[in-house]
């Protein structure tokens, strides 16, 4: 944690972690390469390693304050523990006990690299568009490539109906059907989106008291599409600053786990029955639940028949994310 101080953290870092000891340590070193004079606070979240992750943090970063889970949490329970350690979740009764809150809080990845300014940079994005409250930076796999989950349109029924048939993939280019991951954006311009991913989601203070924490019911993925839904619900917009170009080593704590597919289409039903099943037709609504029954049990069957749900149970949340 930073020296204590009378004057409100800049930012609170949370990161979950999950048996990625070496990666959580390079993340944690560029983050503290990364500080450029903000008065910053860390939390790393731990879900029950079963490598050395606790005590790397322990022994290598003491101004870390660490939560070590005796079990799996869960990706958004694990983030929300963070958040509180930072004061966020507690009922602001005045205007002066929010302004006691960090200004801003950042989910992080322990997959992640950062360039040298690229807190101060975001930071820097975040109060230039006072608007703003959330936004997320490019981010790039190992071979340079863009990671496509950095930038979102919401599943919207008729968005997610053109995932499902494929036509994002066939018409990536096409405004209509490329809006799941907004293929048919520059990915080197700043713009509103969606959404942006946990990753890296940077999140404004007064953005959180409003919408209130992670949702609980989601135990990986779509946490963060909730989180940025209710977010623009209450009249903030979200965006993508490509500016900032963060590494991003995905799918390192899952491995590709049998469980974190299960997960993964069963945030696909919880999003969707959430913010659209009301609003929906039933030939669509039965169109949406066949496609991720469907296409979801399928992908599961041909899991289970090479082999790879005997390694679910080493997920803790990072597959696609």
């Amino acid at each position: 944690m930073s020296e204590t101080s009378s004057e409100p953290l800049d930012l609170a870092i949370v990161i979950v972690n999950y048996a990625t000891s070496d990666l959580l340590r390079a993340c944690l070193d560029s983050v503290f390469a990364s500080t450029g004079g903000l008065r910053m606070g860390v939390c790393v979240v731990d879900n029950a390693s079963p490598d050395d992750s606790v005590e790397m943090v322990k022994r290598s970063f003491p101004q870390v304050s660490l939560i070590a889970n005796e079990e799996n949490a869960g990706y958004p329970r694990a983030n929300n523990q963070g958040l509180r350690q930072f004061g966020f979740g507690t009922t602001m009764a005045t205007m002066t006990e929010m302004e006691q809150l960090p200004r801003f809080a950042l989910l992080l990845n322990p997959d992640t690299v950062l360039p040298s300014d690229a807190l101060s940079q975001m930071l820097f994005f975040m109060q230039s568009h006072p608007d703003a409250g959330v936004a997320g930076p490019k981010l790039v796999r190992l071979d340079g490539t863009l990671d496509k989950a950095c930038r979102r349109s919401f599943p919207t029924p008729e968005v997610s109906l053109w995932h499902f048939l494929k036509l994002d993939k066939l018409f990536p280019r096409s405004p209509r059907f490329g809006r799941y991951n907004l293929s048919y954006l520059d990915p080197d311009v700043v713009t509103p989106v969606d959404a942006v991913v946990g990753a890296f989601m940077l999140v404004r203070r007064e953005a959180i008291v409003q919408a209130g924490l992670l949702d609980e019911s989601f135990w990986m993925y779509g946490e963060d599409l909730d989180w940025a839904k209710r977010i623009t619900d209450a009249g903030w917009s979200v965006w993508y600053n490509p500016a900032v170009t963060v590494l991003h080593i995905k799918e390192a704590a899952s491995q590709h786990s049998y469980r974190a597919r299960v997960e993964f289409y069963r945030a696909m039903t919880v999003f969707y029955e959430k913010h659209y099943r009301a609003r929906t037709s039933w030939w669509l609504d039965l169109a949406i639940r066949g496609g991720i029954a469907g296409l979801g049990g399928l992908d599961l069957l041909s899991r289970r028949l090479r082999g790879s749900h005997l390694a679910g149970a080493r997920s803790w949340g990072e597959a696609e994310r």
